[in-house]
């Protein structure tokens, strides 16, 4: 399973018109290119192991060559036998807090010790022509009962030579900002890969992480130069809320013009692995939702609220030490608002905020089996009492720790390549929630209180 097959289900409103939207623009995708009957899984469709694209035989890590897939444009085909163009996902989870929740976190779950289908996906993976390829992805949650479009990635790829280096030149239509990156720092696809949406979250974080996911289209154009300079440039509108109701998706609001978009990375490959450094900037000016007569999202003239990221991120992976292998991933994101719209509705205590979001880990893969990862996060902010209520604070810290087994992938993997798994064991603890250690919520609930254990097992076929 490609990394882009790992991704976030939202939890949204519509009807059943969003399946047939969705069914729509998945068969459109299909209908691209007469070729598109043989477009495959990922896996499929290259001949390889699950390792030789991803660290621990699964999931979003990727190696050298999984980057490389994806920014080929997911086209590189090994053999001329039938292929199947789609695959799937399932992934059951266990979730429980060391204190039970004052509420149930959604409808039909109590409020503790909750089991659910978290994610059931299906994908269309793969090669469309000799230079186009896609990854579009639907996805049905118990938590909320529907099925919605997730993330999608158009791509068109074609290689040149440049002072003598090689030079991959690329395009991509996209629905979320970050989606279209390799390195496991990007919001799309940092760390934790999965994680309970049956628990507390932190109450803010910048909007590039995650903020627009689903609910707008843009088009970027990269460049990636040798096997060291990494280049992104372009831009995002907003999709209408009719669409977004249709394929089961939350309408964010309304993005004032297009807002740009740019990645920079630089990768030193080294005998053992390689080390990439690199930056993210992003800006958005966005008209909050408002709603219709029947309670459904709709876009509103008015101010608007801008948002402005920029963050550096780096990674490491040490990957040629036979049986062992080690990734450190580290992203920090600054954000400046100016709130013209929420501030003179009265739902901002200031006209300017802001917000920091800081996500590091490491992780140690055995055979690509066994894995450990130690994590660490904060998001922190200004004060701002209308905003967040409680103490006005958004400033939640605290870290991860988890397990796993993944069995397969190998090259001598029981079903290889059709089938694969992952269990884990996730642990996560707050030191600081929503400004506070002590009554966080309140009702006298402790930071603490928040921790979580999370037992899942990740099925894609």
């Amino acid at each position: 399973m490609d990394s882009s097959d790992v991704i976030c289900c939202n939890h949204l409103r519509g009807g059943t018109a969003g399946i047939w939207a969705i069914a729509f623009v998945l068969l459109a995708l299909i209908g691209v290119s007469p070729a598109a009957r043989s477009v495959p899984a990922f896996a499929r469709q290259t001949h390889q192991p699950c390792v030789s694209c991803h660290v621990g035989g699964f999931g979003p890590a990727l190696t050298p060559f999984g980057r490389a897939f994806k920014r080929m444009g997911y086209t590189l085909e090994v053999g001329s036998d039938t292929k199947v163009p789609l695959s799937m996902m399932l992934i059951e989870s266990f979730t429980k807090t060391a204190k039970a929740q004052t509420s149930p976190p959604a409808g039909n779950f109590s409020t503790n010790d909750n089991t659910e289908l978290q994610q059931a996906s299906v994908f269309l993976a793969g090669r469309i022509t000799a230079h186009l390829g896609v990854m579009a992805q639907a996805t049905y949650s118990q938590n909320g009962g529907l099925l919605g479009w997730d993330n999608t990635d158009l791509r068109y790829a074609r290689v040149f030579t440049l002072g003598g280096k090689p030079v991959i030149w690329g395009m991509t239509l996209n629905n979320n900002p970050t989606v279209t990156d390799t390195f496991n720092t990007a919001p799309a696809w940092q760390y934790p890969f999965t994680a309970p949406d049956l628990a507390p979250g932190a109450p803010a974080a910048p909007i590039l992480m995650g903020g627009l996911a689903q609910s707008v289209v843009g088009v970027t154009s990269y460049m990636q130069v040798g096997d060291a300079v990494y280049v992104e440039a372009g831009g995002y509108r907003s999709l209408s809320p009719a669409f977004l109701r249709d394929v089961n998706a939350d309408f964010a609001g309304h993005i004032a013009g297009i807002a740009p978009y740019a990645r920079f990375a630089y990768t030193w490959n080294l005998a053992s692995g390689n080390v990439e450094l690199g930056a993210f900037a992003f800006h958005a000016a966005l008209t909050p939702p408002g709603s219709d007569a029947l309670g459904y999202a709709v876009a509103v003239a008015g101010p608007t609220d801008k948002y402005t990221d920029l963050g550096i991120d780096t990674s490491y992976q040490f990957i040629n030490g036979g049986n062992n292998v080690v990734t450190v991933n580290a992203l920090y994101m600054d954000e400046r608002q100016r709130l013209d719209a929420t501030y003179a509705a009265g739902s901002a205590s200031h006209l300017h905020d802001s917000l920091q979001a800081l996500n590091i880990n490491a992780s140690y893969w055995y055979k690509h089996t066994w894995g450990v990862t130690l994590g660490g996060f904060a998001n922190n902010g200004s004060s701002d009492l209308a905003l967040y209520g409680n103490d006005g604070s958004p400033n939640t810290q605290g870290g991860v720790m988890e397990l796993n087994f993944s069995p397969f992938g190998q090259a001598d993997s029981w079903a290889r390549p059709f089938a694969n798994v992952r269990f884990g064991l996730q642990y996560t603890w707050y030191t600081r929630f929503s400004g506070l250690v002590r009554n966080v919520d309140g009702a006298g609930r402790r930071a603490s209180d928040n921790d979580t254990t999370y037992l899942y097992t990740w099925l894609a076929f």
